[in-house]
């Protein structure tokens, strides 16, 4: 039987070094962003639909389908303990433990807002001299400055609004347990101490990482978003100075009280 948890978070925030990193621990298999999740979401939406289902309601039919679904995506993997990357999983953490029967755990990264914004704002200027991603040519007049951007990527529906409600929402639905938070500062300052808590929070059994060549092994096609280099990480772990100040400048100061793990 293997062994499920799971990587959720912020953007821009370290996941991608995260699951390179646990990928070192011959036990773990990590990967890139995955789309399981929401093959399961769809199932479960659908299932009651059915008028067949509505006729003879079968709840714990439903969680063996969704557990079998999970089981068998992993089927060909040899490594006993899985780590599946999807942003969701904070927004669906029931279904998942309905489908497991048991208590999951999540590792959810998490960046200072700014410093995230920032990141996002830099991949926009860096690839807006030949790209239009979908946002921007939705919020065309927004976009005509960086102050613009930045509250468009806070919206409940773009990538770092919807991450952080997940997130602050699992935590009022009392799951918070469920959710061990790595701070990306943490992790790049000191990824030793960091990565005792994690196993700590796993139960798992320490496996001493080397964190001055960590070897990229997730890869995902970023083009499909718009932007170029994503999820490529360096292959050395250290710290990484907060540029916010310098990219959006002093208006931004008002996003710091949203760093609740702060």
């Amino acid at each position: 039987m293997k062994k499920y948890y799971f990587i959720s978070g912020l953007p821009r925030s370290g996941s991608t070094l995260l699951c390179n990193i646990l990928a070192q621990n011959p036990k773990f298999h990590t990967t890139g962003t995955s789309g399981i999740m929401d093959v399961m979401f769809g199932v479960r939406n659908s299932w009651n639909n059915l008028v067949e289902f509505k006729a003879s309601p079968n709840d714990d039919g439903l969680r063996r389908v969704l557990k079998g679904i999970l089981e068998n995506y992993y089927s060909n993997v040899e490594k006993p303990i899985i780590f599946d990357k999807c942003r969701g999983w904070t927004s669906l953490i029931e279904m998942a433990e309905g489908a497991l029967g048991e208590k999951i755990k999540i590792l959810v990264p998490v960046r200072d807002l700014r410093d995230v914004l920032a990141s996002f704002e830099k991949l926009w200027r860096e690839n807006s001299a030949t790209n239009q991603i979908s946002q921007e040519s939705n919020n065309y007049f927004k976009f005509q400055t960086v102050e613009g951007r930045t509250e468009v990527w806070l919206q409940p529906d773009q990538p770092v609004g919807l991450a952080y409600n997940r997130i602050t929402d699992a935590i009022k639905r009392g799951l918070g347990d469920r959710m061990f938070l790595v701070d990306f500062d943490d992790m790049t300052t000191n990824p030793k101490g960091t990565f005792k808590k994690i196993y700590e929070f796993l139960g798992e059994e320490y496996f001493d990482h080397n964190f001055e060549n960590v070897e990229q092994v997730t890869w995902e096609d970023d083009s499909v978003h718009g932007f170029k280099n994503l999820h490529a990480i360096r292959s050395k772990v250290e710290t990484i100075p907060s540029r916010w100040p310098k990219i959006l400048g002093a208006f931004a100061e008002q996003y710091g009280k949203l760093n609740f793990w702060k």
